[in-house]
């Protein structure tokens, strides 16, 4: 707001001619972190992203009463390992989880049943303590052969009797 004329003013209060800044240089990316490719780094413990993958948890709780788990096993390490690896599959789409994912999730680790003897004893190493660390949930995910993503559930179910073909061991 402007100052009247008769009103007195310090110097101090006067307005001040603003320093234009030079209009900026040529940028390229040349700091070891910026990425110069229009893909995301994969790999080990990189994750993967995609739209609502939040989503993906309520559909992983779901499963919670139907879960075939051994001796030693926890329905919160399930549902933890399951959704990374669902998520994992959904991103892989490009787009938000289904119900589809989380059960594909679910029979890959044998937790709806079929699961053989020992698939059921690596599971659970595996997923001890996943509900409790992120890097936990990231082997589990990292476990998954990028092949075994674009199959079905019902492809997966078959398939289960030999696990080491879907899952990196």
């Amino acid at each position: 707001m402007t100052q009247p004329d008769h009103v007195p003013m310090q110097a101090t209060d006067r307005v001040r001619p603003s320093v234009l800044l030079p209009p900026p240089g040529h940028w390229h990316p040349d700091r070891p972190g910026d990425l110069v490719e229009l893909e995301a780094p994969q790999g080990p413990r990189f994750g993967a992203t995609g739209p609502d993958l939040g989503y993906g948890l309520k559909l992983a709780r779901r499963f919670e009463d139907r879960l075939e788990l051994a001796p030693g096993e926890l329905a919160e390490d399930a549902v933890a390992g399951c959704f990374a690896c669902g998520s994992r599959r959904a991103a892989w789409f490009g787009r938000a989880p289904v119900v589809f994912d989380m059960q594909w999730a679910y029979t890959l680790w044998g937790f709806l049943g079929g699961a053989p003897d020992d698939l059921r004893e690596w599971r659970r190493r595996l997923f001890a303590g996943a509900a409790e660390s992120y890097w936990e949930q990231r082997r589990i995910v990292d476990a998954v052969r990028i092949e075994t993503l674009p199959l079905t559930p019902a492809e997966v179910r078959q398939r289960l009797g030999a696990w080491k073909e879907l899952l990196i061991a």
